[in-house]
C-alpha cells in the first residue's frame, strides 16, 4: 500500500474544499502549499494587467517564496498536486512548491479546479518540474464532488 500526500493551494476555498474530499477518499495526509505572502483580494484581479497573480503568470520563472518547507513530500509514494488553474496553467506558488522538494521515484497526481478551462501547458511544465516522477494525467474537478467521485478516479489510477 503506497503512502500518499494530498498537498494544494487554495486561493478562493474551492481547492481547498476538494483537496479535503480529497485526502479522506484517498487516506492520504494532507497539506496546504500557502506563500509567504498570502494573497489577498486584489493580487487575484485576473483582469487588472497589474495584480499579483497576472504580473506572476507573465513570467514563466516566476517563484514566489513559500511560508515554509515542511511538506511530507519524502514520506509519500504518491502526491496529488491541487490547485486552480490560472491563465491554462498551474499557479507559479506550484512551481515554487515543485522546485523546493525531490520527486524523484514518486508519482505525481495534479488535480484541478476551475470553471471550464483545463490545465493546458500546465501538464508539460509539471512534468518538466517534478523531475525523477512518474506524472499523470491532470483531472479537473468541481469543488463539489464527492469521496465517492474521487475514489472510482483514485482507484481508475491503479496506484497500488
Amino acid at each position: 500500500m503506497s503512502k500518499k500526500l494530498v498537498a494544494y493551494f487554495s486561493a478562493s476555498g474551492s481547492t481547498a474544499k476538494l483537496a479535503k474530499t480529497l485526502a479522506a477518499a484517498a487516506d492520504a495526509a494532507l497539506y496546504e502549499v500557502r506563500p509567504a505572502v498570502p494573497y489577498e483580494r486584489k493580487d487575484l484581479n485576473w483582469m487588472n494587467k497589474g495584480s499579483r497573480s497576472t504580473l506572476e503568470m507573465q513570467d514563466r520563472n516566476c517563484r514566489p517564496e513559500l511560508a515554509d518547507t515542511d511538506a511530507p513530500v519524502a514520506d509519500a509514494d504518491v502526491v496529488f498536486l491541487g490547485f486552480p488553474i490560472w491563465w491554462y496553467r498551474e499557479p507559479s506558488i506550484i512551481d515554487s512548491f515543485l522546485d523546493a522538494y525531490d520527486f524523484g521515484g514518486k508519482t505525481v497526481v495534479p488535480f484541478l479546479t476551475s470553471g471550464g478551462s483545463e490545465l493546458g501547458e500546465g501538464q508539460e511544465r509539471i512534468e518538466a518540474l517534478a523531475g525523477g516522477a512518474k506524472v499523470l494525467r491532470g483531472r479537473r474537478f468541481s469543488a463539489r464532488a464527492s469521496e465517492k467521485e474521487l475514489r472510482d478516479w483514485i482507484s481508475g489510477l491503479e496506484l497500488d
